[in-house]
């Protein structure tokens, strides 16, 4: 998971999406904070501009420049309940309330000319809390604030009563708070996403064999087997799985030693995932050189193809160690079930029957495939 450092997210857009969809909730629980403060922080304003400055045409501008900004953030309370699973709609709510803030800044300190001075303080506060305090895009947020801050300076420029030497340190003020800014809100970012790596392996540690990549026997019965089978109950589907033991595997370990099983293992391995579909079957090493197979949404035939297949080509094409070459093979016991006409407890033994159909295939002589149709 490479990182691209300018805009501290990852280069591979399907990373940084799982990285997003991990934070969505978070994200959107400090957008909620955010918004609500900053609404109660502007509608404040808003009554002391009338009760400090009393009625008047500017202070009614300034009043309704403060409550509209208000209302954009409250607005985008309610569109982050109504969409809470979309990453693009709280990314564009983040960056509308931002650039509403600013904007609303801006025109609230047009309206008093007198106080760019005071103003600036405030600049400097609507920067920290775009770069930092609302979770956007670390790019977005630079697209709102470095303008705003531009935008401020001409501003005084135009409009302040300020000593040239005042608006050039206001300036240089104003730039270094865009800065840090930036930065804090850059190492925040990549603090998140290295914790998120950290959390990714370890979690590939917990649920993945580490000799062949494969799921392991834990993932297996605590959520892979229970997940797929509750699928295919609730649309009445298809769903088969593939013992598969490797033939006279002893026989490679005291032959080649354990590097040369590890290989042929690893190889066993690759060919059982390259074989089958990424992201909807599963392989699981179910133990020593056994490996299982599920195949949702697949019938008996469509299972015993599939072995049939992974054992020609595991035949085929030897494995290569150390220099040489060792042939090898492997049994399998395909059990399906279609979900839309057997009975209700039939999958419980569904593995064990696998297994059955693998010790069946053995005992035919190996290198061979026995299948069943569990009704």
């Amino acid at each position: 998971m490479d990182m691209a450092s300018l805009r501290c997210e990852f280069r591979d857009a399907a990373a940084e999406r799982a990285f997003q969809r991990h934070h969505l909730a978070m994200t959107q629980a400090q957008l909620r904070v955010t918004f609500i403060f900053c609404s109660l922080f502007y509608l404040c304003f808003a009554a002391s501009d009338m009760a400090w400055l009393g009625y008047s045409v500017r202070t009614t501008m300034l009043m309704g420049a403060r409550l509209a900004v208000a209302g954009v953030a409250l607005g985008g309370l309610i569109v982050l309940r109504r969409r809470p699973g979309s990453i693009p709609v709280t990314r564009g709510v983040a960056s509308v309330v931002e650039i509403a803030g600013a904007a609303g800044f801006l025109l609230i300190a047009a309206l008093r000319p007198a106080e760019f001075s005071l103003h600036a303080i405030s600049m400097a506060i609507v920067v920290i809390v775009i770069y930092i305090y609302i979770p956007n895009r670390l790019l977005y947020a630079a697209a709102i604030a470095a303008p705003a801050t531009l935008g401020f300076i001409v501003l005084a420029a135009r409009l302040g009563d300020l000593r040239r030497v005042e608006l050039g340190t206001m300036a240089a003020l104003l730039t270094l708070t865009n800065l840090f800014g930036y930065v804090a809100a850059r190492r925040y970012q990549l603090l998140l996403r290295d914790e998120y790596k950290a959390q990714m392996v370890l979690k590939n540690l917990s649920v993945r064999d580490p000799l062949t990549g494969c799921y392991n026997r834990r993932h297996l019965h605590e959520q892979l087997l229970e997940t797929e089978i509750a699928r295919a109950q609730r649309y009445r589907l298809c769903l088969t799985v593939i013992m598969s033991d490797l033939d006279h595997f002893k026989a490679v370990n005291d032959t080649y030693g354990h590097n040369g099983g590890d290989a042929v293992l690893q190889r066993f391995g690759a060919l059982l995932q390259s074989m089958t579909r990424d992201g909807v079957d599963s392989v699981v090493r179910y133990g020593g050189e056994e490996f299982l197979l599920i195949l949702p949404e697949t019938d008996l035939a469509g299972g015993a193809l599939l072995a049939e297949r992974l054992r020609h080509a595991l035949a085929d094409t030897p494995v290569e160690h150390e220099g040489r070459q060792i042939a090898i093979t492997a049994s399998f016991g395909v059990a399906s079930i279609d979900f839309a006409t057997s009975a209700h407890d039939a999958h419980l033994n569904m593995i064990a029957a696998a297994d059955e159909l693998l010790y069946a295939a053995k005992n035919g002589g190996r290198n061979r495939v026995c299948t069943r149709q569990l009704v």
